[in-house]
Protein backbone atom coordinates (compact mmCIF):
# COMPACT_ATOMS: atom_id res chain seq x y z
CA UNK A 1 0.00 0.00 0.00
CA UNK A 2 1.35 3.35 -0.80
CA UNK A 3 1.52 5.14 2.28
CA UNK A 4 1.71 9.00 2.92
CA UNK A 5 5.48 10.20 3.01
CA UNK A 6 5.52 14.33 3.16
CA UNK A 7 4.78 16.40 5.83
CA UNK A 8 6.62 19.80 5.95
CA UNK A 9 7.34 20.85 8.94
CA UNK A 10 7.81 24.38 9.99
CA UNK A 11 10.95 25.82 9.00
CA UNK A 12 13.23 27.27 11.75
CA UNK A 13 17.10 29.14 11.40
CA UNK A 14 19.18 29.18 14.27
CA UNK A 15 19.63 32.95 13.57
CA UNK A 16 16.10 34.28 13.77
CA UNK A 17 13.59 33.92 16.90
CA UNK A 18 11.26 33.09 14.34
CA UNK A 19 11.29 31.27 10.86
CA UNK A 20 10.52 33.25 7.85
CA UNK A 21 7.66 32.47 5.49
CA UNK A 22 10.32 31.15 2.66
CA UNK A 23 13.77 30.53 3.36
CA UNK A 24 16.67 32.67 2.33
CA UNK A 25 18.47 30.51 -0.54
CA UNK A 26 21.24 28.51 0.55
CA UNK A 27 24.71 29.50 0.10
CA UNK A 28 26.26 26.00 0.21
CA UNK A 29 25.57 23.74 -2.91
CA UNK A 30 25.09 20.89 -0.30
CA UNK A 31 23.25 20.34 3.32
CA UNK A 32 22.46 17.21 5.42
CA UNK A 33 20.18 14.45 5.55
CA UNK A 34 18.94 13.23 9.50
CA UNK A 35 17.62 9.96 10.02
CA UNK A 36 15.48 10.49 13.39
CA UNK A 37 13.44 8.19 15.69
CA UNK A 38 10.75 11.04 17.81
CA UNK A 39 9.16 10.21 20.86
CA UNK A 40 6.21 11.56 22.81
CA UNK A 41 5.04 10.75 26.20
CA UNK A 42 2.20 8.43 25.72
CA UNK A 43 -1.15 8.10 28.00
CA UNK A 44 0.44 5.62 30.12
CA UNK A 45 3.91 8.09 30.46
CA UNK A 46 5.98 6.23 28.86
CA UNK A 47 7.66 7.23 25.48
CA UNK A 48 5.77 6.55 22.08
CA UNK A 49 7.21 6.81 18.66
CA UNK A 50 6.13 9.14 16.86
CA UNK A 51 6.12 9.11 12.69
CA UNK A 52 10.04 8.71 10.85
CA UNK A 53 11.20 11.69 10.38
CA UNK A 54 14.17 13.24 7.92
CA UNK A 55 15.58 16.58 9.00
CA UNK A 56 17.26 18.62 6.27
CA UNK A 57 20.05 20.73 7.19
CA UNK A 58 21.20 23.42 4.73
CA UNK A 59 23.13 27.18 5.18
CA UNK A 60 21.45 30.58 3.95
CA UNK A 61 22.26 33.94 4.18
CA UNK A 62 20.54 34.07 7.33
CA UNK A 63 22.92 30.82 9.14
CA UNK A 64 21.56 27.51 9.09
CA UNK A 65 17.83 26.51 8.06
CA UNK A 66 16.40 22.79 9.25
CA UNK A 67 12.78 21.29 7.83
CA UNK A 68 11.46 17.99 8.40
CA UNK A 69 9.77 15.70 6.48
CA UNK A 70 7.93 12.54 7.79
CA UNK A 71 6.51 9.16 6.70
CA UNK A 72 3.18 8.00 8.48
CA UNK A 73 4.04 4.18 7.53
CA UNK A 74 7.14 3.74 9.73
CA UNK A 75 9.00 4.72 13.01
CA UNK A 76 12.04 5.44 12.56
CA UNK A 77 14.64 6.36 9.49
CA UNK A 78 17.75 4.56 10.23
CA UNK A 79 19.47 5.93 7.14
CA UNK A 80 18.89 8.34 4.29
CA UNK A 81 21.42 9.12 1.44
CA UNK A 82 21.64 10.47 -2.37
CA UNK A 83 20.99 7.06 -4.61
CA UNK A 84 21.32 6.93 -8.75
CA UNK A 85 20.11 4.17 -9.62
CA UNK A 86 20.09 5.23 -13.38
CA UNK A 87 21.46 7.86 -15.42
CA UNK A 88 19.58 11.07 -14.42
CA UNK A 89 17.58 9.70 -12.08
CA UNK A 90 19.03 10.76 -8.69
CA UNK A 91 16.92 11.47 -5.39
CA UNK A 92 16.78 10.79 -1.63
CA UNK A 93 16.33 6.72 -0.59
CA UNK A 94 15.16 6.33 2.69
CA UNK A 95 15.37 3.16 5.36
CA UNK A 96 12.57 2.94 7.73
CA UNK A 97 11.81 0.36 10.07
CA UNK A 98 8.53 -0.28 12.41
CA UNK A 99 7.28 -0.39 8.74
CA UNK A 100 10.53 -2.36 6.61
CA UNK A 101 10.88 -0.31 3.68
CA UNK A 102 12.96 1.34 1.34
CA UNK A 103 11.32 4.19 -0.46
CA UNK A 104 13.24 6.63 -3.14
CA UNK A 105 12.39 10.00 -2.99
CA UNK A 106 12.71 12.85 -5.60
CA UNK A 107 11.96 16.13 -6.12
CA UNK A 108 8.43 16.51 -7.85
CA UNK A 109 7.68 12.95 -8.07
CA UNK A 110 5.68 10.49 -5.60
CA UNK A 111 8.08 8.69 -3.21
CA UNK A 112 8.66 4.67 -4.91
CA UNK A 113 8.53 1.37 -2.64
CA UNK A 114 11.68 -0.49 -3.82
CA UNK A 115 11.34 -2.76 -1.19
CA UNK A 116 8.71 -3.24 1.81
CA UNK A 117 8.81 -6.51 3.80
CA UNK A 118 6.72 -7.99 6.93
CA UNK A 119 10.18 -10.33 8.19
CA UNK A 120 7.75 -12.65 10.52
CA UNK A 121 9.84 -11.39 14.21
CA UNK A 122 8.66 -8.94 16.63
CA UNK A 123 10.23 -6.31 14.67
CA UNK A 124 10.74 -5.30 10.81
CA UNK A 125 13.20 -2.77 10.27
CA UNK A 126 15.46 -2.27 7.37
CA UNK A 127 18.92 -1.79 9.65
CA UNK A 128 21.73 -0.47 7.09
CA UNK A 129 21.90 0.31 3.67
CA UNK A 130 25.04 1.10 1.03
CA UNK A 131 25.08 1.44 -2.23
CA UNK A 132 27.82 0.11 -4.95
CA UNK A 133 28.21 -1.73 -7.94
CA UNK A 134 27.88 -5.30 -6.78
CA UNK A 135 28.11 -7.43 -9.63
CA UNK A 136 30.33 -5.47 -11.94
CA UNK A 137 27.65 -4.38 -14.62
CA UNK A 138 27.69 -1.00 -14.17
CA UNK A 139 24.82 -0.96 -11.90
CA UNK A 140 24.30 0.46 -8.78
CA UNK A 141 22.83 -1.82 -6.45
CA UNK A 142 21.84 -1.80 -2.57
CA UNK A 143 23.33 -3.80 -0.22
CA UNK A 144 20.74 -4.14 2.91
CA UNK A 145 20.93 -5.19 6.42
CA UNK A 146 17.28 -5.98 8.51
CA UNK A 147 15.87 -7.08 12.03
CA UNK A 148 15.14 -9.51 13.54
CA UNK A 149 15.62 -12.33 10.81
CA UNK A 150 18.80 -11.98 9.78
CA UNK A 151 17.85 -11.03 6.68
CA UNK A 152 21.18 -9.43 4.59
CA UNK A 153 19.88 -8.71 0.82
CA UNK A 154 20.74 -7.04 -2.34
CA UNK A 155 18.13 -4.95 -4.41
CA UNK A 156 18.82 -4.00 -8.01
CA UNK A 157 17.23 -1.83 -10.57
CA UNK A 158 15.86 -4.33 -12.93
CA UNK A 159 14.03 -2.36 -16.29
CA UNK A 160 11.65 -0.23 -14.92
CA UNK A 161 11.45 -1.82 -11.25
CA UNK A 162 13.31 -3.68 -8.96
CA UNK A 163 15.15 -7.39 -8.06
CA UNK A 164 15.52 -8.14 -4.36
CA UNK A 165 17.49 -11.07 -3.79
CA UNK A 166 17.81 -12.28 0.02
CA UNK A 167 21.38 -13.89 0.47
CA UNK A 168 21.19 -14.40 4.24
CA UNK A 169 18.80 -15.32 7.32
CA UNK A 170 18.71 -15.85 10.28
CA UNK A 171 15.87 -16.10 12.78
CA UNK A 172 16.19 -14.31 15.85
CA UNK A 173 19.16 -12.27 14.36
CA UNK A 174 19.93 -8.69 14.32
CA UNK A 175 22.36 -7.20 11.07
CA UNK A 176 23.44 -4.13 12.73
CA UNK A 177 25.19 -2.68 9.71
CA UNK A 178 26.29 -3.64 6.27
CA UNK A 179 30.04 -1.84 4.23
CA UNK A 180 31.10 -2.55 0.91
CA UNK A 181 34.40 -2.87 -0.30
CA UNK A 182 37.25 -4.87 -1.68
CA UNK A 183 39.91 -6.56 0.56
CA UNK A 184 41.53 -8.49 -1.94
CA UNK A 185 41.74 -6.22 -4.58
CA UNK A 186 40.39 -8.42 -7.28
CA UNK A 187 37.98 -5.46 -8.29
CA UNK A 188 35.30 -7.33 -7.08
CA UNK A 189 32.48 -5.91 -4.35
CA UNK A 190 32.43 -7.76 -1.27
CA UNK A 191 29.04 -6.95 1.40
CA UNK A 192 30.35 -7.34 5.06
CA UNK A 193 27.57 -7.23 7.40
CA UNK A 194 27.23 -7.35 11.71
CA UNK A 195 24.84 -10.06 12.43
CA UNK A 196 24.33 -11.15 16.31
CA UNK A 197 22.36 -12.35 18.88
CA UNK A 198 19.29 -9.07 20.11
CA UNK A 199 20.14 -6.40 21.66
CA UNK A 200 21.02 -6.47 25.31
CA UNK A 201 21.81 -3.30 27.38
CA UNK A 202 22.54 -5.10 30.48
CA UNK A 203 25.73 -5.86 30.02
CA UNK A 204 25.84 -9.24 29.85
CA UNK A 205 27.55 -10.76 26.48
CA UNK A 206 26.32 -10.57 23.38
CA UNK A 207 27.93 -12.64 20.90
CA UNK A 208 28.17 -11.67 17.11
CA UNK A 209 30.38 -11.87 14.12
CA UNK A 210 31.55 -9.95 11.09
CA UNK A 211 30.54 -11.98 7.96
CA UNK A 212 31.58 -11.52 4.11
CA UNK A 213 29.21 -12.14 1.12
CA UNK A 214 30.33 -11.83 -3.03
CA UNK A 215 27.27 -11.92 -4.88
CA UNK A 216 29.13 -11.27 -7.96
CA UNK A 217 30.67 -14.93 -7.24
CA UNK A 218 28.02 -16.50 -5.77
CA UNK A 219 30.00 -16.44 -2.68
CA UNK A 220 27.42 -17.15 0.24
CA UNK A 221 28.32 -16.48 4.24
CA UNK A 222 32.11 -16.15 5.04
CA UNK A 223 33.24 -15.24 8.90
CA UNK A 224 36.11 -12.59 8.59
CA UNK A 225 35.58 -11.62 12.40
CA UNK A 226 34.49 -13.85 15.38
CA UNK A 227 34.06 -11.64 18.40
CA UNK A 228 33.25 -14.34 20.91
CA UNK A 229 31.07 -13.11 23.70
CA UNK A 230 31.44 -9.67 22.24
CA UNK A 231 29.79 -7.94 19.05
CA UNK A 232 30.10 -4.76 16.87
CA UNK A 233 27.11 -2.65 15.79
CA UNK A 234 29.97 -0.69 13.74
CA UNK A 235 32.45 -1.18 10.71
CA UNK A 236 34.12 0.61 8.61
CA UNK A 237 35.61 -0.66 5.36
CA UNK A 238 38.08 2.06 3.73
CA UNK A 239 41.76 2.56 2.56
CA UNK A 240 42.83 4.28 5.69
CA UNK A 241 46.25 3.74 5.01
CA UNK A 242 46.26 4.84 1.37
CA UNK A 243 48.26 1.78 -0.06
CA UNK A 244 45.63 1.33 -2.36
CA UNK A 245 43.47 -2.45 -0.86
CA UNK A 246 40.77 -1.76 1.85
CA UNK A 247 40.75 -2.82 4.99
CA UNK A 248 37.73 -3.96 7.55
CA UNK A 249 37.56 -1.82 11.24
CA UNK A 250 35.57 -3.67 13.91
CA UNK A 251 34.35 -1.49 16.62
CA UNK A 252 34.08 -4.14 18.89
CA UNK A 253 31.50 -3.58 22.45
CA UNK A 254 32.66 -4.19 25.53
CA UNK A 255 31.11 -6.53 27.91
CA UNK A 256 30.66 -4.91 31.62
CA UNK A 257 33.88 -3.51 32.72
CA UNK A 258 35.99 -3.59 29.73
CA UNK A 259 36.89 -1.37 26.64
CA UNK A 260 35.37 -0.63 23.32
CA UNK A 261 38.00 -1.93 21.00
CA UNK A 262 38.74 -1.20 17.42
CA UNK A 263 40.76 -3.80 15.55
CA UNK A 264 41.85 -4.12 11.96
CA UNK A 265 41.08 -7.01 9.59
CA UNK A 266 42.90 -7.27 6.31
CA UNK A 267 42.12 -9.72 3.56
CA UNK A 268 44.11 -12.79 4.91
CA UNK A 269 43.45 -11.64 8.71
CA UNK A 270 42.48 -14.83 11.09
CA UNK A 271 38.54 -14.49 11.93
CA UNK A 272 40.20 -14.59 15.65
CA UNK A 273 43.10 -12.49 15.00
CA UNK A 274 42.17 -9.31 14.18
CA UNK A 275 44.98 -6.27 14.87
CA UNK A 276 43.99 -3.84 17.91
CA UNK A 277 44.61 -0.59 16.63
CA UNK A 278 42.76 1.90 19.21
CA UNK A 279 40.66 1.17 22.41
CA UNK A 280 38.39 3.48 24.68
CA UNK A 281 37.58 4.07 27.57
CA UNK A 282 33.46 3.53 26.77
CA UNK A 283 30.90 0.66 25.99
CA UNK A 284 29.34 1.32 23.14
CA UNK A 285 30.86 3.18 20.00
CA UNK A 286 28.81 3.21 16.72
CA UNK A 287 30.70 5.56 14.27
CA UNK A 288 33.48 5.06 12.70
CA UNK A 289 34.66 7.49 9.96
CA UNK A 290 37.50 8.42 7.63
CA UNK A 291 38.38 11.28 5.89
CA UNK A 292 41.12 14.06 5.33
CA UNK A 293 40.84 16.88 8.06
CA UNK A 294 43.74 18.89 7.05
CA UNK A 295 44.23 18.89 3.42
CA UNK A 296 47.76 16.74 3.43
CA UNK A 297 45.96 13.88 1.43
CA UNK A 298 46.21 11.32 4.46
CA UNK A 299 43.27 9.96 5.67
CA UNK A 300 42.17 10.03 9.69
CA UNK A 301 39.04 8.15 11.38
CA UNK A 302 37.13 9.51 13.78
CA UNK A 303 35.51 7.18 16.95
CA UNK A 304 32.02 8.74 18.68
CA UNK A 305 31.76 7.04 21.43
CA UNK A 306 28.87 6.72 23.20
CA UNK A 307 30.05 8.52 26.67
CA UNK A 308 33.53 9.32 25.98
CA UNK A 309 33.18 11.46 23.44
CA UNK A 310 34.79 11.65 19.82
CA UNK A 311 38.11 10.58 19.37
CA UNK A 312 40.85 11.13 16.69
CA UNK A 313 42.40 8.00 15.37
CA UNK A 314 45.48 8.33 13.60
CA UNK A 315 47.67 5.33 11.91
CA UNK A 316 51.65 5.42 13.12
CA UNK A 317 54.36 3.84 10.54
CA UNK A 318 53.29 0.53 11.61
CA UNK A 319 49.39 1.03 10.58
CA UNK A 320 48.84 -2.82 12.21
CA UNK A 321 50.00 -1.29 15.29
CA UNK A 322 48.42 1.10 17.86
CA UNK A 323 46.82 4.38 16.44
CA UNK A 324 47.40 7.65 18.05
CA UNK A 325 44.62 9.18 20.11
CA UNK A 326 43.15 12.58 20.82
CA UNK A 327 40.33 13.90 22.01
CA UNK A 328 37.97 16.22 19.88
CA UNK A 329 35.40 16.83 21.97
CA UNK A 330 34.70 14.73 25.54
CA UNK A 331 30.77 17.39 25.47
CA UNK A 332 29.89 15.49 22.60
CA UNK A 333 27.81 11.64 23.26
CA UNK A 334 24.70 10.11 22.59
CA UNK A 335 23.21 6.22 22.48
CA UNK A 336 24.02 6.92 18.64
CA UNK A 337 26.38 9.69 18.54
CA UNK A 338 26.09 10.62 14.14
CA UNK A 339 29.19 11.50 12.53
CA UNK A 340 30.84 11.74 9.40
CA UNK A 341 33.78 12.94 8.05
CA UNK A 342 32.59 14.97 4.41
CA UNK A 343 33.56 18.33 2.37
CA UNK A 344 29.81 20.07 2.06
CA UNK A 345 31.82 23.50 1.01
CA UNK A 346 33.84 21.79 -1.22
CA UNK A 347 37.06 22.72 -0.56
CA UNK A 348 39.10 19.61 -0.17
CA UNK A 349 39.14 19.31 3.12
CA UNK A 350 36.99 17.35 5.37
CA UNK A 351 34.99 18.64 8.05
CA UNK A 352 33.40 16.46 10.56
CA UNK A 353 29.65 16.71 11.24
CA UNK A 354 28.32 15.18 14.42
CA UNK A 355 24.69 14.76 16.20
CA UNK A 356 25.12 15.64 19.64
CA UNK A 357 21.87 14.11 20.91
CA UNK A 358 22.54 14.58 24.55
CA UNK A 359 22.38 18.26 23.94
CA UNK A 360 20.11 18.35 21.14
CA UNK A 361 22.65 19.87 19.20
CA UNK A 362 24.00 19.32 15.61
CA UNK A 363 27.93 20.60 15.39
CA UNK A 364 31.04 21.02 12.79
CA UNK A 365 34.17 20.92 13.69
CA UNK A 366 37.11 22.14 11.30
CA UNK A 367 40.71 22.00 12.08
CA UNK A 368 42.64 24.82 11.99
CA UNK A 369 46.47 24.83 13.17
CA UNK A 370 46.06 21.47 14.01
CA UNK A 371 43.11 21.89 16.11
CA UNK A 372 39.44 21.46 15.96
CA UNK A 373 36.81 24.54 16.00
CA UNK A 374 33.59 23.88 16.74
CA UNK A 375 30.00 25.30 15.42
CA UNK A 376 26.63 24.73 16.00
CA UNK A 377 24.77 24.50 13.35
CA UNK A 378 21.35 23.73 14.77
CA UNK A 379 19.53 23.48 17.98
CA UNK A 380 16.58 21.37 18.55
CA UNK A 381 14.23 23.91 20.71
CA UNK A 382 13.45 21.95 23.27
CA UNK A 383 15.94 19.27 22.92
CA UNK A 384 15.32 15.91 20.97
CA UNK A 385 13.03 13.17 22.44
CA UNK A 386 14.74 10.65 20.64
CA UNK A 387 17.59 9.35 18.40
CA UNK A 388 19.89 10.35 15.49
CA UNK A 389 20.39 7.75 13.38
CA UNK A 390 22.73 8.91 10.76
CA UNK A 391 23.85 11.93 8.40
CA UNK A 392 24.33 11.94 4.67
CA UNK A 393 25.53 15.00 2.78
CA UNK A 394 23.14 15.58 0.28
CA UNK A 395 23.11 18.19 -2.41
CA UNK A 396 20.32 21.01 -2.19
CA UNK A 397 18.51 20.44 -5.33
CA UNK A 398 17.68 17.24 -4.10
CA UNK A 399 16.13 18.10 -0.94
CA UNK A 400 12.36 17.79 -0.98
CA UNK A 401 10.17 20.82 -1.03
CA UNK A 402 13.28 23.09 -3.13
Amino acid sequence: MHRSFIALIPLLTLTLACAPATPPPPTLDNGLLLSLAVFEKGPDGRPAPQPAQLGILTETGDGWSYTAVSDTGSNVFHKAMVYEPRPGEAGILTAGGGGASLKFLKVGAEPEILWEADFGGKFSRMRDVEIADIFGDGTPSLAVATHDQGVVAVVKPSGDGWEVLEIDGEPNTFVHEIEVGDLDGDGLVEIYATPSLPNKLDGTPQPGWVVRYVPATGEGRVDVADLGDRHAKEILVEDVDGDGTDELYVAIEAVAGGRVEIRRYDAETDPAEGALVASLEDKLCRFLTAGDIDGDGKKEMVAAAHKSGLWLLEPGDDPHGLWSITSIDRNSGGFEHAAILTDLDDDGVDELYVANDNAGEINCYRWKDGSPVKETLYTHPEGLSGFTWNIMPVPVELVPGG
